[in-house]
């Protein structure tokens, strides 16, 4: 059996790490080797907006050897990616165009949704106690240098997730600029991020109870990796002697803590952060038990990659969390889910009785359905300029697991559906960082929800039972209803006239039986 090596690169904000993987069907995932160089790009990005010439060398100089550690494995393939720190650069372009040309690696920019899903993936890398966590209500607590990711489950399933932005690098800056003393760290951290927990917990928590918070950081979880806590394994303790165990490593000096847990004193002051900022989360979510699993963003990195080529495939099922996601979203907005139930029925067999015409994939069938889940989310703001708020909506708010453009793609989806499509060539700014093949993901995938919302235009679920078929240069609909579909019918021309302009195919609607 052929085996894979895969490595995954993460420039994150205070660090600069590689993992490298060996991958096959039959022994799944195996970490062979794990390098790290700290290198601190966030407080300065953050600050600025720019990386330092001295920075950019340093990190030309660490992804050369990367490079040549990766050739040393025989690596068949890598991914690269660049976090928050990166993120925030203002001139990202030409920087990872400077670091291929000298280093001859590709870097990507993930989104915070895009980033926080793949952290959430590193637990279930050879974690079997990921998904029985699950089970019960849980927060996966992810803490990075710009900001922190809290996302609910229960039973499973995710509840909501928000970004915070609380991050440990963030809150350590804030800290030096008012010089505070370690000793009043507790007190002010408290200070800094008790009102957007409040917020947090009242909007998406009321008076419920988050029994378990999983933890994803840099700084607390090789602690908790370290020390037992009372609990059977190491990387588990209840959130009281958690909390008493950071309050006391507060009070002893930076070198003590250092030389007891073996950490690099340098990474001291931000652990002081990343405690009492994760302490004060647990006691706004009143949780019990809190676990370090230790993964890294590399691991996500991996198992993406690995359920990718199926060498392994996990027992939770993270594409039904960005669906969950969406449906919170609608919730929120007051949608209907009857009526977005109706439409994805619709429009999903639609897509699926295309599927040698348009040439889209199964994720570009995922984005659909999110469309459907989403379509009339801007009529909470106004049922007049349903279109462009459902856009500005939808733009706001993270969907965890999806990247920028499928977003753009999923918003200008849904605006299209109820205004006036817009050409490509007319460069509207709602197209801004959309290259071609996606802009022709949209117009395809706008043409299908056209129809659907067209077949069931006075949400009375009359095309509730439909059989499509394509004959020739026509799809045909055929309705099994007895309710009069004039309507529908009448106003179904302008939307059927915009899918043959896409598909090159009329869609022809019958009713097997009229009333």
């Amino acid at each position: 059996m052929a085996t894979d090596v895969f490595a995954a690169v993460d420039l994150g904000s205070y660090e600069l790490e590689m993992k490298i993987y060996e991958m096959s069907q039959k022994k799944g995932v195996k970490e062979i080797d794990h390098v790290r160089h700290r290198i601190d790009l966030g407080t300065e990005t953050y600050a600025t907006g720019q990386i330092s010439s001295t920075h950019m060398e340093e990190l030309i100089r660490i992804l050369n050897e990367y490079s040549r550690i990766m050739d040393s494995y025989d690596v068949s393939r890598y991914q690269a990616y660049g976090t928050s720190a990166m993120r925030e650069t203002k001139a990202i372009d030409t920087v990872l165009e400077l670091l291929r040309q000298r280093t001859g690696i590709e870097i990507d920019i993930l989104s915070n949704s895009e980033q926080r899903f793949l952290d959430y993936k590193s637990v279930a890398l050879n974690n079997a106690d990921f998904s029985k966590f699950l089970e019960k209500p849980t927060a996966i607590v992810d803490v990075g240098g710009g900001s922190i990711q809290i996302s609910l489950f229960d039973n499973d399933t995710l509840v909501t997730t928000q970004q915070l932005r609380l991050g440990v690098l963030r809150l350590h800056s804030t800290l030096q600029s008012i010089q505070a003393g370690y000793s009043k760290y507790p007190a002010l951290v408290q200070e800094l991020v008790e009102s957007q927990l409040a917020v947090f917990t009242k909007m998406h928590l009321k008076d419920k109870k988050v029994q378990n918070v999983i933890l994803l950081d840099d700084y607390v979880s090789p602690v908790l990796k370290r020390v037992n806590l009372g609990m059977e394994e190491k990387g588990y303790a209840q959130v009281k002697v958690f909390m008493e165990y950071i309050s006391k490593l507060t009070k002893q000096s930076m070198s003590d803590v250092s030389r007891k847990l073996g950490l690099p004193q340098d990474n001291i002051p931000l652990m002081y952060v990343s405690g009492l900022l994760v302490s004060n989360i647990c006691n706004a979510l009143n949780s019990d038990t809190i676990w370090a699993p230790g993964g890294t963003l590399c691991d996500g990195i991996a198992y993406e990659y690995a359920e990718r080529k199926k060498y392994l495939k996990s027992a939770h099922d993270f594409e039904k969390d960005i669906v969950a996601c969406a449906l919170n979203i609608s919730r929120r907005y007051m949608g209907s889910r009857q009526r977005s139930e109706t439409l994805q029925t619709i429009a999903l067999g639609i897509f699926d009785s295309l599927k040698k015409i348009h040439g889209l994939g199964k994720r570009e069938r995922l984005l659909l359905q999110i469309c459907t889940i989403l379509h009339d989310c801007g009529k909470y703001i106004s049922m007049v300029n349903l279109g462009d708020c459902s856009y500005n909506i939808i733009m706001s708010t993270e969907i965890i697991g999806l990247s920028h453009i499928e977003r753009s793609i999923v918003a200008n989806v849904v605006r299209f559906n109820h205004d006036d499509f817009e050409y490509y060539k007319d460069g509207g700014y709602r197209f801004r960082g959309i290259d071609h093949d996606s802009y022709l993901t949209i117009a395809k995938l706008t043409a299908i929800l056209r129809i659907a919302n067209g077949l069931d235009r006075t949400h009375k679920e009359k095309f509730k039972n439909i059989k499509l078929a394509l004959k020739d240069t026509n799809l045909e609909i055929t309705v099994d209803t007895m309710a009069d579909t004039s309507l529908e019918r009448g106003l179904f021309g302008e939307r059927a006239e915009f899918f043959e302009q896409v598909y090159g195919i009329k869609p022809v609607i019958r009713q097997k039986r009229f009333a």
